[in-house]
């Protein structure tokens, strides 16, 4: 990344090792604060027929937002337990469909908020070490 006349431009949108998708996720937050988006969002490469996951950052409020099926979901919550600075803001089930949307309110810096979304990746989604992940929104 770097600065042209006071104008955040990313030279990169996706990694593939747990320390480049860490600096990944803070070069885009970066952006995204410079340009005063409404959010960013990381996602990884679709499997199957499933969607693929993504985690979207909003710098105003510093909240992440997800979705999680209820086995993602206990996950979710056992890292939040090991995850200091990081809470629940808000969980929402919509009507029938399956899953939940949960906002986490995040009282960390960029770098701590980088490793969350690294570990929800990892841990919360099960993907596996070398998996790539994708800045498709600033």
């Amino acid at each position: 990344m770097r600065r042209d006349a006071k104008r955040l431009v990313m030279g990169r949108f996706d990694a593939a090792t747990g320390d480049e998708r860490r600096d990944l996720v803070v070069d885009a937050i970066h952006a995204h604060r410079e340009r005063e988006s409404q959010f960013t969002t990381f996602e990884t490469g679709r499997t199957g027929d499933e969607p693929a996951p993504w985690v979207q950052f909003a710098a105003p409020d510093s909240i992440l937002n997800l979705d999680c099926t209820d086995d993602e979901l206990d996950r979710l919550d056992a890292l939040l337990g090991d995850f200091g600075g990081c809470t629940v803001h808000e969980r929402t089930s919509p009507g029938e469909a399956e899953g939940t949307n949960v906002r986490i309110e995040t009282r960390v810096d960029d770098g701590r908020v980088a490793q969350l979304v690294e570990r929800v990746f990892r841990e919360v989604y099960d993907q596996p070490e070398d998996y790539r992940l994708w800045a498709t929104a600033v």
